[in-house]
């Protein structure tokens, strides 16, 4: 049978996915995979903020063109570096097992361990101002409340670049998905993990998704046996906050959701820039209502007044672009 295009960025951690999605794809269908590699925006931008170059579309775009095409017939990302909304004609066909969804700790390579330290105290133990490297908006706005003393550094780059800064010295530490340590062979190299209730993940973190057109019949045959059910409704759920609040990496969003009695169990967050405000909403829905699980918790997080929070952190982001500025930041 004639190989499926798999078009993949081309990062370690991509190719990681890719690789892990065709073995799926071959061990499910008898059809392997060749993957094709497609340099995004975000990948030749490497030194600018991504709220100033049109979000985590950057990530994505060159991608789903090529899928919309047919120049490929499927495509991994990283659920959590894609857009809510998807371009007219594609779908996610399938997603992997969610990997561990927190976010991770990692001290530079000559700290001395701590393993018994939760992860304020390991912050503390390296002085009252410390210099915290993250990707993340979310993530800032959540930690700044819990560490009111650190100073936060927006870096990007992949997880090799970003563990290179903190080992020469750029930072104390790095905050850091859990999961994209653990794929790339890091796992040692995580200090501690924060609990998903101190600082909600990003939606789909942790989770592989694979995108297709929704008219390839063939294709999502042979994509439906490698879906996981559990991960998918998650994944569902969390987008639909998302979705429903109109937000974008630009602006700070926690949403989790898990599998508790055969119920899936929602929490989001909607935080000020400057983590002086947050908003948290929770619920539980059957697991076939995922959709209407995240929309009734992002109607609940309007209610509570995230409407003009989400517009304060759009509007800055605006004023980034509009300054021309050029922080080293990314989702």
């Amino acid at each position: 049978m004639t190989p499926f295009r798999l078009g993949t960025r081309g990062s370690d951690l991509a190719r990681w996915q890719a690789n892990t999605v065709a073995a799926a794809v071959r061990h499910a269908s008898g059809r392997d995979c060749e993957l094709v590699v497609i340099t995004t925006t975000g990948d030749r931008l490497t030194e600018v903020s991504v709220s100033t170059v049109g979000g985590k579309r950057m990530f994505v775009k060159e991608i789903e063109q090529a899928l919309t095409r047919g120049d490929i017939d499927l495509a991994v990302h990283s659920a959590k570096d894609m857009p809510a909304d998807l371009p007219d004609g594609l779908t996610i066909a399938a997603v992997l097992p969610r990997a561990d969804p927190r976010d991770a700790v990692v001290l530079s390579v000559g700290a001395t361990p701590a393993p018994d330290l939760s992860m304020l105290e390991l912050v503390a133990a390296q002085g009252r101002a410390p210099r915290i490297g993250s990707g993340s908006v979310r993530r800032v706005a959540q930690l700044r409340r819990l560490l009111p003393t650190a100073q936060f550094h927006l870096v990007r780059g992949n997880v090799g670049t970003r563990l290179r800064k903190l080992d020469d010295g750029g930072y104390d530490l790095l905050i850091l998905a859990a999961a994209g340590l653990k794929r790339l062979g890091f796992a040692d190299r995580i200090s501690a993990t924060i609990d998903v209730a101190a600082c909600v993940p990003a939606p789909g973190q942790g989770i592989i998704a694979i995108e297709t057109r929704a008219d390839d019949q063939e294709t999502l045959v042979a994509l439906a046996p490698v879906n996981d059910p559990a991960a998918s409704a998650a994944l569902t759920a969390e987008r639909a906050v998302v979705r429903a609040l109109g937000g974008s990496c630009q602006v700070p969003i926690g949403a989790f959701a898990d599998t508790r009695d055969n119920r899936l169990h929602l929490r989001a967050v909607v935080a000020s820039l400057d983590g002086s405000q947050i908003l948290r909403r929770e619920a539980s829905h059957p697991l076939a209502s995922a959709h209407a699980l995240g929309a009734a918790v992002a109607e609940g997080l309007l209610e509570d007044g995230a409407g003009p929070m989400l517009q304060a952190a759009q509007d800055s982001a605006a004023q980034d672009t509009g300054d021309g500025r050029q922080e080293t930041g990314a989702t």
